[in-house]
């Protein structure tokens, strides 16, 4: 993809979800990553549903507010797709190959694993490593996306003047910033099982990782906008002033035991209930952290909550914390925004590949 020859310029993460746009740049100066510049752009209402981009110029105008917003320089994006559009398959091949001859043989087998006409789909690959029942044959990771997916993306970054170097899946943009909230958690997270919840706007995703791979990952529909609706309903605001209301505070005092509390018991259900389908899907039958992600894990007092409940210790996802700052970027707004940041993370680390 051409990433080593344009190597001064850094590459935005951009994470659309279906309620905001999140930009992050990211530098490296002696060996410390530096956030150099972020925004936060909210979308217009069902211009992206449940991940699909529905409205590409309204995406468009989102994004190029946030370059503003953000004041960044850099026109070199990553982009992720929804893991519900990917099919992945781990597939192992001829050890002796090289890598053309691997993407020849893939493309001549795909249409056995991919259950799309191969005109219409992206294909990529990655060599994992060894076979570990056959030295002679490599484990090679092959990913295959309908190209409208990412083409409604790079047509969105392209409206705003942005040009798509890297499309990655939502779930490996994960996998890539959890390492940085691993650095948190007792032996930096190695040999764990450690559950990953997303709780967005309108989707909750769950990833499970073990010694920092992700070996499950489920999405749900259950998110923060059904307690932006509840404020709306019970007092009588517009979607925008219940969002700022949600964030800023300023609700009559019935808001906390009559609408944020019952919020938080069904988010609580939510993770318990996700939580139960991994350990009837897998072998294992517990994990050893939860981290909380998501515009939702900023809710006070939420992991108190889910770890009383759940019994496993809970944290909310900061990946940011060992990072430097620019003087640009505001201290307690980063942090507020953090949880939220979790795939543009994994994006702008991209950077650095």
């Amino acid at each position: 993809m051409g990433l080593f020859s344009k190597k001064n310029q850094p590459l935005l993460g951009i994470d659309i979800s279906s309620t905001a746009v999140k930009l992050l740049e990211l530098s490296r100066h002696s060996g410390r990553i530096r956030v150099e510049s972020y925004a936060v752009e909210p979308l217009p209402p069902n211009s992206v549903v449940e991940k699909n981009i529905a409205d590409i110029e309204a995406v468009g105008e989102s994004i190029r507010k946030a370059i503003k917003r953000s004041g960044t320089k850099s026109r070199q994006a990553a982009v992720a797709v929804a893991g519900s559009s990917v099919i992945t398959k781990i597939i192992p091949m001829n050890a002796s190959l090289k890598e053309e001859e691997m993407g020849q043989q893939i493309e001549l087998e795909a249409d056995q694993y991919i259950p799309y006409p191969l005109e219409e789909v992206n294909l990529d690959f990655e060599v994992l490593g060894t076979n570990a029942k056959n030295p002679e044959t490599v484990d090679v990771l092959l990913a295959a996306c309908r190209a409208e997916n990412v083409d409604v993306r790079q047509e969105a970054l392209e409206d705003a003047g942005l040009e798509a170097e890297v499309v990655d899946v939502e779930a490996y943009a994960l996998e890539n910033a959890f390492s940085l909230v691993a650095e948190q958690l007792v032996d930096g997270g190695r040999e764990q099982t450690v559950a990953v919840i997303d709780v967005g706007a309108t989707m909750t995703t769950l990833n499970v990782l073990h010694d920092h791979n992700i070996i499950y990952t489920r999405e749900q529909v259950f998110g923060g906008k059904q307690l932006t609706e509840e404020i709306m309903r019970r007092y009588g605001l517009s979607y925008e002033e219940a969002g700022m209301a949600k964030r800023q505070g300023g609700l009559p005092d019935n808001y906390i035991p009559e609408v944020l509390d019952p919020f938080k018991d069904a988010m609580t259900q939510q993770v318990s209930r996700s939580l139960q389908f991994f350990f009837s899907s897998s072998q294992h039958s517990q994990v050893d952290h939860i981290i909380l992600a998501g515009g939702s894990a900023s809710i006070v007092g939420i992991d108190e909550m889910i770890e009383t409940k759940i019994g496993t210790t809970t944290s909310i996802a900061n990946p940011f914390a060992n990072m430097a700052l620019s003087s640009k970027v505001k201290p307690q707004t980063l942090s507020n925004d953090a949880p939220a940041m979790m795939i543009a993370c994994g994006l702008a680390l991209r950077s650095f590949d």
